[in-house]
């Protein structure tokens, strides 16, 4: 029978020979724990064995945590695997102190081998007489033996200030790199500035010598709108310009008569009035614009009734009335009465703009439409916002070329200036041709800051014609014949009384030629043609007597 079969044969053997029962965690063979001195701890230290007592669990010696170790009946299948256990429990509890003793070792590159679990070899047989070698305790390692582990190694150092160095010498080359950058931009800003002030004072100081006006000689801001009052009974019309001129900080009021002759659309000329009535707004901004040189930026066309609106929002007018405006019928009170310091609702406002006595100047009535204009700008707000309210409570279409907000805001400032004293209505003089002269030159210059240009007098022949037929259609039929003539046609009104022959006069020896075509082109004899004293506005005059057959 074996060893396994016969457990007291196998102490019996055990006696004779030490047996290797397998190998602690440091590689030390692990001997039978059959006698007290052959048992050892974890840690290579014997464990002290007690006297068995009668009836209690023989204690076999004290753990690592001073528990008393309990002896139970040897087993030695069970004793080798307890030892094992031990052995394993040891080897997780020194693995950290392993690893700590391995870091500071230089490793190979690779992976580490896997470490091979050993296996219990079968105890070999020694000679009964040998002695059995007792086991060396196990060093006692402390934890302050491992305080290298903390102490930062040479070659980590070196690593790190090489790092260090690299990244240093990366920022310095990049500093470097972003300071150039830096300066070739700033480079570049400075020229493109220095280049823009010089172009700027280039385009300023040639600006400056071309829009110098009065006086001062500079460059003024002026904001110019034209307004056109509209007579509803009627085809009459009065035009002013409203100017606010920022730079002498004074506004003007500056009246054209209809008489003025401006370039006509598609060629030739016409008179102010005929283009109010035949271009309309557009067409005749386009012209004043061409004739003063200005800078007209909208049109204002003021109804009759949108005027009479206009005052009575404002809480009426007071002007100094030149004249005295008769009622609709004989006997009614006046309408406006003369003298200075009249008050004026909206309907005596234009009774009053409106008004020209029989064989009055027409200059009288239009520098009336200029009094009503000042009135009104006194009264008006000077806020933008509130004189766009006041302008939208008329209800009127705006021009294309001028909205609600932005004639609100001329007419506050326009106001501004009415209010500051610093405002005044002047007439722009015109010629007996409708031409301007040199003083109404210098007049445009200092108000408007143009430069007058004149329709060209080479352009179709202006034909002022007046009808003294006694019947209606004499001059409506003329307008027709030298429209379709290629000429302008100048409304000359209607005479006091029937003539019986008819005339064609010029003043001008240029015009000779021209006469006798007009002539003929209204079916007139050559001998109505004669040379004359002033056509007025127009380069020939016709007077139409009972002798013209164009109206039969």
């Amino acid at each position: 029978m074996n060893d396994r079969q016969d457990p007291y044969a196998h102490d019996l053997y055990a006696q004779q020979q030490p047996q290797v029962y397998g190998y602690d965690a440091y590689g030390r063979p692990v001997y039978r724990p059959d006698a007290p001195e052959r048992v050892y701890d974890a840690y290579g230290q014997p464990l002290q064995q007690a006297q068995p007592q009668q009836h209690q669990p023989q204690s076999y010696g004290y753990d690592p945590y001073a528990q008393p170790v309990q002896q139970q009946p040897y087993d030695p299948y069970q004793a080798q695997q307890h030892v094992q256990q031990q052995a394993r429990q040891q080897h997780v509890q020194q693995q950290p102190v392993q690893q700590a003793q391995q870091e500071w070792i230089p490793r190979q590159s690779g992976p580490p081998a896997p470490e091979e679990p050993q296996e219990p070899q079968e105890p070999a047989a020694a000679p009964a007489a040998e002695k059995i070698p007792e086991p060396r305790p196990a060093p006692d390692y402390r934890t302050e033996q491992f305080s290298f582990i903390e102490e930062p190694d040479e070659d980590s150092e070196d690593v790190i200030d090489w790092l260090k160095f690299s990244e240093s010498r990366t920022e310095r080359r990049d500093e470097r790199k972003r300071k150039g950058r830096n300066r070739v931009i700033a480079l570049v800003v400075v020229l493109v500035l220095a280049v823009g002030a010089a172009v700027g004072w280039f385009l300023l100081s040639d600006a400056g010598s071309k829009k110098g006006t009065g006086a001062s000689g500079g460059a003024r801001q002026r904001d110019v709108i034209v307004v056109h009052l509209k007579e509803t009974k009627g085809s009459g019309s009065s035009t002013a310009l409203l100017v606010d001129n920022a730079g002498s900080k004074r506004g003007t009021t500056v009246l054209l008569p209809n008489s003025l002759v401006v370039s006509k659309d598609g060629g030739g000329a016409t008179t102010l009035g005929k283009s109010v009535q035949d271009a309309g707004t557009g067409g005749t901004r386009d012209a004043l614009n061409t004739l003063l040189g200005g800078s007209i930026k909208g049109s204002w066309r003021l109804d009759t009734p949108y005027l009479e609106n206009l005052v009575q929002l404002v809480g009426g007018i007071t002007v100094d009335a030149d004249t005295t405006v008769p009622g609709a019928s004989s006997g009614d009170r006046p309408v406006v009465s003369q003298g200075t310091g009249q008050s004026l609702n909206g309907q005596a406002a234009v009774a009053y703009a409106t008004y020209r006595a029989d064989g009055e100047d027409p200059n009288r009535q239009l520098a009336r439409f200029g009094q009503v204009m000042q009135g009104v700008l006194k009264k008006i707000s000077t806020d933008p916002d509130a004189a766009t309210t006041t302008v939208e409570s008329l209800a009127q279409i705006p021009d294309p070329s001028l909205s609600v907000k932005q004639l609100g805001a001329s007419l506050a400032g326009l106001a501004a200036r009415a209010r500051a004293g610093a405002y005044d209505t002047r007439l722009l003089p015109v010629q007996p041709d409708g031409t301007l002269a040199d003083k109404s030159a210098g007049m445009v210059k200092d108000v408007l800051g143009g430069t007058v240009k004149n329709a060209d007098k080479n352009a179709a022949a202006r034909v002022s014609v007046k009808d003294a037929t006694g019947g209606k259609s004499g001059a409506a039929a003329a307008q027709v014949a030298l429209a379709n003539g290629g000429y302008t046609y100048v409304d000359g009104g209607r005479a006091g009384a029937a003539e019986a022959a008819s005339s064609v006069t010029y003043t001008d020896d240029l015009r000779a030629g021209e006469a006798k075509e007009v002539a003929k082109t209204l079916g007139l004899p050559d001998s109505a043609v004669k040379k004359g004293g002033s056509a007025g506005t127009a380069d020939i005059a016709v007077v139409l007597g009972k002798d013209y057959k164009g109206g039969s």
